[in-house]
């Protein structure tokens, strides 16, 4: 098998999209929706936070020295899916729920038949794909063939109740299994602000991968809807706000918990939701 060559080269393959005065949003144009991950660099008074890495196509550090120039980022790997841990490898400390494989080597291919097979997905679904994830190239000599996932050695385990102190915002550490077993969002509690990876984004939601677990999906929307939120910064896609963030975990929960109603999600208890580890 031999790697496409009538790719073209991109003229750069990040954008880099302020959100306010401490957030930026970096996205990958050239990758398909499927692996079009949202990367979000969070600036506080004394330490800065990288939400997720990308899938490592091009160096994260490299591309964006005038963003990571001034002061090295933590990165806080949302969960260990080749489009969220990619560049993460370049930094010095990162962060991760320890129930997610990120040191494991060899979960990753932009070929979708293969990527396919290491992930569980829907053979069907994989046979729509283009045949590599990519339409362009990050350099003339790029191989989407040889692709790596280059594993990453934790520097911090997170778990459940956890507090990233940034200086003047701190960001708890909510355990959410589901999409995967140690997938986590962080918490801006004064801001009312969910960073929620892929556990909650506004597309079709991923719950029946290798790892996934339909069932802790379910006691994860369920503690979601009862959160004080009002602004969601997801893995995929835009953000929204609580009525959106609302409507889709009711349409999961009805979706998937077929005696509940969504109005009887939303009374929900939270306790009997599986304790985070």
């Amino acid at each position: 098998m031999s790697a496409r060559t009538d790719l073209p080269v991109a003229e750069r393959w990040y954008t880099v999209t302020p959100v306010d005065e401490s957030l930026t949003l970096i996205q990958e144009p050239h990758v398909d929706p499927l692996l079009s991950a949202n990367t979000w660099h969070l600036r506080g008074s004394r330490h800065d936070l990288l939400i997720d890495a990308g899938l490592g196509i091009a160096s994260l550090r490299e591309a964006l020295p005038d963003l990571f120039g001034g002061r090295e980022p933590i990165v806080v790997i949302t969960h260990a899916h080749l489009d969220h841990m990619g560049s993460a490898h370049e930094f010095a400390e990162c962060w991760a729920h320890p129930a997610e494989p990120v040191d494991v080597p060899g979960r990753g291919s932009l070929l979708p038949r293969v990527l396919n097979d290491a992930l569980g997905g829907d053979p069907e679904e994989a046979a729509k794909l283009p045949p590599v994830l990519i339409n362009a190239l990050p350099t003339a000599d790029y191989d989407p063939l040889a692709y790596q996932l280059h594993p990453v050695s934790i520097t911090r385990q997170l778990r459940e109740g956890d507090t990233i102190d940034l200086g003047d915002r701190q960001l708890r550490v909510l355990h959410l299994p589901g999409h995967t077993p140690g997938s986590i969002g962080l918490y801006d509690e004064d801001r009312r602000v969910l960073f929620s990876g892929d556990v909650l984004y506004d597309d079709e939601l991923l719950d029946t991968l290798e790892g996934s677990d339909i069932g802790q999906y379910i006691a994860t929307m369920k503690r979601l809807r009862r959160l004080d939120v009002d602004l969601v910064h997801a893995g995929h896609g835009g953000s929204f706000g609580a009525k959106r963030m609302h409507e889709i975990i009711d349409a999961y929960l009805l979706f998937r918990d077929g005696q509940e109603s969504p109005e009887s999600a939303v009374n929900a208890e939270v306790a009997g939701t599986p304790a985070a580890q």
